[in-house]
């Protein structure tokens, strides 16, 4: 197999006996060394997509669509972190799929195994010794066994039921011993069969969010309006022909910047701001402490309905011409049920 040259690292200015006595080196990483570096990664990783088997990555892909089983992954050293990243990935879009750690499987943890699964070896070498004493056992417990190795003839691709060669020019390491293109064209296998199951099971946005209920992306295709809205007695709430200086701590006790008016029937008349006293205030002087609220209260402001999606109403407050910072929540009828407020999205994570 033929292979780039390695990267072109001038290590001669280093001092060694100062590192070995703890010091460290003044070595500084060039611009021109540092774009060297990433062009020849380019250029290792262009290789393996140029010279990748898509007829074994098919067979491949369809053995694990079409398990009933559990895929495990398993490796060794750096491999094993990508096995189970991979695995990860899988049960996050509702795959069946594990991690299997060949040292704990020879001493129980095989039990896992069964003739309904899959077993796929991630190995740069396929020399493994761990990985090739756990062949015999796993194949006992009736798995189907796949190999996904960068060396050529190597005795695990041998051993088991199929082989998927990741082709490897050389590793990006001065001296092609440091996995550090290994690794990555092995994640980057994993991740894009990871992406064709996705799309061949047509799992939904709302199915993958019900699998990250904490992270953002879940909470905006799950929360909605009710789940993060303030309600009854959190409710800033008057009369329209309240007086507005009656109705000062009403306005400011409750943390959300407004009045909520509403009728005899808890039907929502309209809103009056904290930005709409100081107005008043200033307008009209003395005069505010006559006034209602009825009379100087936004009869028209946003609302929203409770099972409308919450990023739906943050995005409504960010709407021309102007945003606010909360909207009220009415049912059909116009009756006030809660109101959600920008703040009360944000430190649900919206």
């Amino acid at each position: 197999m033929g292979s780039l040259p390695p990267p072109s690292l001038d290590f001669s200015s280093i001092d060694h006996n100062s590192l070995k006595n703890g010091g460290s080196s003044h070595q500084e990483i060039s611009r021109d060394n540092l774009l060297n570096l990433f062009t020849s990664q380019q250029d290792l990783l262009n290789h393996f997509f140029k010279h990748l088997d898509l007829s074994q990555t098919l067979d491949f892909s369809r053995i694990l669509l079409s398990t009933t089983g559990t895929v495990f992954f398993t490796g060794v050293g750096k491999s094993a972190f990508v096995a189970n990243k991979v695995s990860q990935t899988l049960v996050s879009l509702s795959f069946r799929s594990s991690f299997l750690s060949p040292l704990d499987a020879l001493h129980g943890d095989i039990g896992a195994l069964s003739p309904r699964d899959v077993l796929v070896f991630f190995s740069k070498s396929g020399a493994t010794e761990e990985l090739l004493r756990l062949v015999p056992c796993a194949r006992a417990k009736g798995a189907f066994l796949v190999s996904l190795t960068s060396v050529s003839g190597n005795p695990l691709a041998g051993v088991c039921d199929m082989n998927v060669h990741l082709p490897l020019l050389r590793e990006l390491c001065p001296f092609n011993l440091a996995p550090v293109t290994s690794t990555a064209i092995q994640m980057v296998f994993g991740d894009t069969i990871a992406v064709a199951l996705m799309a061949a099971r047509n799992l939904s946005k709302e199915e993958y969010a019900a699998n990250h209920p904490a992270g953002r992306i879940g909470k905006s295709l799950i929360f909605k309006v009710k789940d993060v809205m303030k309600k009854q007695e959190e409710l800033p709430v008057c009369k329209e022909g309240d007086l507005i200086m009656d109705q000062l701590v009403e306005l400011t006790s409750k943390g959300c910047g407004c009045l909520l008016v509403v009728d005899e029937h808890y039907r929502l008349i309209g809103t009056f701001t904290d930005g709409d006293l100081r107005r008043t205030l200033k307008a009209s002087g003395e005069a505010i402490f006559k006034l209602s609220v009825g009379e100087m209260c936004n009869r028209k402001p946003r609302t929203i309905g409770p099972e409308t999606m919450a990023v739906e109403a943050m995005k409504k407050m960010e709407s021309p011409p102007s945003p606010v910072q909360f909207l009220p929540v009415v049912n059909e009828d116009k009756t006030l049920i809660g109101i959600v407020t920008l703040h009360g999205l944000v430190s649900a994570g919206l």
